[in-house]
């Protein structure tokens, strides 16, 4: 090995390792100047705090943390149930649930789209989600209840003394799926222009929590809410609860 080392000329070797080297970087993607154009393509973000003058938060006793904010011309209110990470896991299609509250007061014209609304699961590997299509939503929850009943039916032909039972959760699950997508379909956040004619506009945005990296809630869990409007990236990090071992009493309905 020494008598081949010695036998390569060095001028050779050293410019074909810097041929190597330069052909090397032009194929490595240039740090830099791509941070440089993600920075630019940044929509500008306007964030909750409670200390920032326009963010409020209230408790009130529908059993709601409210999270307000005003910025310019823009308002948003986000509630969320104290009671949602529990009622995730009851829920035959998991989805975690905000209802948000939009208004505009200037003169002008302002459309809010709902698609790129996103719920980041902080303790959960950061896992961004974008809010669930109300109507893809719907039609998949009415897809897996036909599915149930067919397959609760081949099962009662080959077990008959099961039929009671099958047939009861079946009956269960076909109510608490027609309710579901009545509530998305008359109570989901829609796309809308706000304007002197119509400041405001509210709704329900829901979220997927079907991942492998989303399961078994912490005592204490965290979300950043991010609603792009107006040119700017709305913010809202949240706690559930606000406080570790916080219980928020209700008004009984």
């Amino acid at each position: 090995m020494r008598q081949l080392w010695h036998r390569t000329p060095r001028g050779p070797l050293i410019a074909r390792l810097v041929l190597a080297l330069a052909a090397t970087s032009l194929l490595l993607p240039n740090a830099g100047r791509a941070g440089s154009r993600h920075d630019k393509a940044k929509i500008p973000a306007v964030r909750w705090d409670e200390q920032r003058p326009g963010c409020t938060f209230s408790r009130s006793d529908d059993g709601k943390y409210r999270y307000g904010m005003w910025y310019e011309d823009v308002g948003i209110t986000l509630a969320v149930d104290s009671q949602e990470l529990e009622k995730v896991h009851r829920r035959h299609e998991p989805f975690f649930g905000v209802l948000l509250d939009v208004r505009y007061r200037g003169q002008g014209s302002l459309d809010l789209g709902v698609e790129n609304i996103s719920l980041e699961f902080v303790k959960h590997f950061q896992v961004v989600q974008t809010s669930l299509d109300p109507d893809s939503f719907s039609e998949k929850v009415q897809n897996d209840a036909d599915e149930l009943d067919h397959q609760t039916a081949l099962e009662v032909e080959k077990h008959p003394e099961k039929k009671e039972a099958k047939e009861a959760y079946v009956r269960a699950f076909l109510k608490d799926s027609a309710e579901l997508q009545e509530f998305v379909g008359k109570n989901s956040l829609r796309p809308t222009r706000l304007g002197p004619g119509n400041p405001e506009t509210s709704g329900w945005v829901l979220f997927s929590t079907n991942s492998k990296w989303i399961s078994g809630w912490k005592k204490q869990e965290e979300f950043i809410l991010r609603v792009p409007l107006d040119g700017k990236m709305f913010e809202f990090p949240f706690k559930l609860p606000p406080k570790p071992g916080e219980v928020m009493l209700r008004r009984r309905e």
